[in-house]
């Protein structure tokens, strides 16, 4: 009889508890800082984490940040007080280190969130928020999840950007409803 549905469910959600519960504390409030501090706020991730970024970015718009999703369009150049903000794993994606490094060079701040801190972007960034998660090109034995490749990286991404949305909204002393003037209304 095969076991219920959930039941991967709940090991996901212990995944994601542990991986959270090893997250240093200050490295979220120093994320917070700097997003509260930025004069623009850029993000930026590929594949499944960039997406998490694009979430994260959403946020900062609706709650009234400059926010922008590199790579669209509509977003302007980067310069010296604005912060660009990475989300990847193993912190090597050539693309990625190559906007950190521009970043810096035109004198924004750079802050990523990774899982290997002395990766590439882990030594380019100012401020780093550390993901204790298994990368997906971990060597098989060595990953400390069930789930396949990035998974469980990209979720504890996402939890930990809005508990950072939570941490700005405390700061600003707004309320969600507050919020929704932003929201999307042409849906």
């Amino acid at each position: 009889m095969p076991s219920h549905p959930l039941t991967a469910a709940s090991a996901v959600i212990q995944e994601l508890e542990r991986t959270l519960q090893a997250v240093e504390p200050g490295e979220i409030e120093a994320l917070t800082a700097q997003i509260a501090n930025a004069a623009s706020i850029f993000v930026a991730g590929a594949g499944r984490s960039g997406l998490m970024m694009r979430a994260f970015a959403m946020r900062l718009m609706q709650m009234g940040f400059r926010a922008y999703v590199v790579g669209e369009t509509v977003t302007p150049g980067i310069a010296e007080g604005d912060l660009l903000l990475i989300g990847s794993g193993s912190g090597e994606t050539k693309t990625l280190a190559a906007m950190a490094s521009k970043a810096q060079s035109i004198g924004a701040a750079v802050a990523a969130v990774t899982i290997v801190p002395e990766s590439t972007l882990g030594k380019l960034a100012a401020c780093s928020l550390i993901i204790p998660a298994a990368t997906k090109e971990s060597a098989p034995g060595a990953a400390v999840t069930s789930q396949p490749m990035g998974t469980l990286f990209e979720q504890a991404l996402l939890l930990l950007l809005d508990t950072i949305v939570l941490n700005l909204m405390d700061r600003q002393a707004l309320q969600g409803a507050a919020m929704f003037k932003n929201h999307a209304n042409l849906e």
